[in-house]
């Protein structure tokens, strides 16, 4: 999964406008099957977590909206190498006033490939780029490594809105608070699905027809608008002590990345490691980074996001002064189980604040994760593709006045 712009962006409301939810599709400009409800997942996937729960009862004013993808789409592997395709493709909510989106249930058909998914929500005023990038390229959607793949003054990170994360083990959601990600009439938003042939050995397995359940309400006077604040660190995960091979050198595996995802992948560890403020990286198991909050706002939920090779993520507010306190804390990850969690009390923060994340991998589970067993060893930096690492904690907030 790929984080929101560049990785030491200083935490300010409107950076990134999330919708909490992961949406199904329409394909080369067509709208997006609205008959069909989500379908059931198949048990016997690689992804244990990925099950299918049903969707909690509705509340006061809200009302169910199934999307499901145009048509079938199968994965394969890029130019260049690898076992992971990012696709990207059109979703119409059809929206002729503005909506709040307070929960979604996204539902993947072939959970043995499907890695994790990131909505976008598009503003009106980028809606036609987005629909050219679709009409230009053949076949379903296009492939877009790092983020939406449309170059445009509204569609670039930062206009685009990134719309919450579904990862295997995710189910729906709901705040209990009057809160909701905002969308305006003639929005669209994508969906970027990460798919990964580790398990077929780069082979296509298969087409993937995913659905999607969006929760919608036309809002109070007083409903909070929602946004999700990704804060990261580096990785720099070193070779274990008895692994060797070319791609253990970090040199090697920066480039074997970039080969596989392009410049602005490639080279996003090494501006983590400037923008966190260290002059060169520090190879290790722990990886930190400080965030400085520039805007006042409330922190409702977060969730933990890394690949196989995680351990434990930690995000910390204040740490190291009297009024430290622990956020999110997720001692023992499981790439299988990553969910939102909601705050026991929202949190105010504001200028002045910090905000910590603290990531731990391990190098050793290598040898014992099967997606990664057939592998060679490899010095582990930030990448996009299941054998390469992050270290996200992806907190849901609302901006508020000073």
């Amino acid at each position: 999964m790929r984080k929101a712009d560049s990785p030491g962006w200083k935490i300010a409301a409107g950076v990134m406008t999330l919708v909490a939810a992961l949406a199904a599709v329409a394909a080369c400009g067509s709208d997006a099957d609205r008959s069909a409800a989500p379908p059931a997942v198949d048990v016997h996937s690689a992804h244990a977590g990925a099950s299918s729960a049903p969707p909690q009862p509705l509340r006061a004013g809200e009302r169910f909206v199934d999307l499901r993808m145009a048509q079938a789409y199968t994965p394969t592997p890029p130019e260049g190498g690898g076992t992971d395709e990012y696709r990207c493709q059109i979703i119409d909510p059809q929206l002729s006033k503005a909506a709040f989106l307070t929960g979604t249930q996204f539902i993947p058909e072939n959970v043995a490939i499907a890695h994790h998914a990131i909505v976008y929500a598009i503003p009106p005023g980028g809606a036609a780029e987005t629909r050219e990038q679709d009409t230009k390229t053949p076949g379903l959607g296009w492939q877009c490594f790092g983020g939406t793949g449309v170059k445009g003054a509204e569609v670039e990170e930062g206009e685009a809105a990134w719309v919450d994360t579904w990862a295997p083990g995710a189910t729906e959601t709901l705040l209990n608070q009057d809160a909701g990600f905002k969308l305006e009439p003639g929005s669209l938003l994508v969906l970027q699905i990460h798919y990964n042939l580790l398990a077929t050995d780069g082979k296509p397995a298969g087409p993937d027809r995913s659905a999607v359940r969006l929760r919608l309400t036309d809002g109070t006077p007083k409903t909070r608008e929602l946004e999700t604040l990704s804060v990261d660190a580096p990785t720099d995960l070193p070779c274990a002590a008895d692994e060797s091979g070319p791609l253990c050198d970090r040199a090697a595996s920066v480039a074997d990345v970039t080969k596989r995802f392009g410049d602005d992948v490639g080279g996003m560890g090494d501006r983590q490691v400037e923008e966190c403020g260290r002059g060169t990286p520090k190879p290790g198991p722990v990886q930190t980074c400080d965030h400085e909050v520039e805007a006042p706002m409330t922190v409702y939920a977060g969730f933990a996001h890394m690949h196989m090779l995680g351990r434990a993520l930690k995000v910390e507010l204040n740490p190291g002064t009297p009024k430290a306190e622990v956020l999110l804390d997720v001692p023992q990850f499981d790439f299988d189980d990553q969910r939102l969690t909601p705050l026991a009390k929202p949190k105010e923060i504001g200028p002045g604040d910090v905000l910590r994340v603290t990531c731990t991998h391990d190098a050793g589970l290598r040898k014992q994760v099967p997606q990664l067993k057939k592998l060679p060893p490899r010095y582990v930096v930030w990448g996009d593709g299941t054998s390469d690492e992050m270290c996200i904690g992806i907190m849901t907030v609302s901006p508020r006045e000073s």
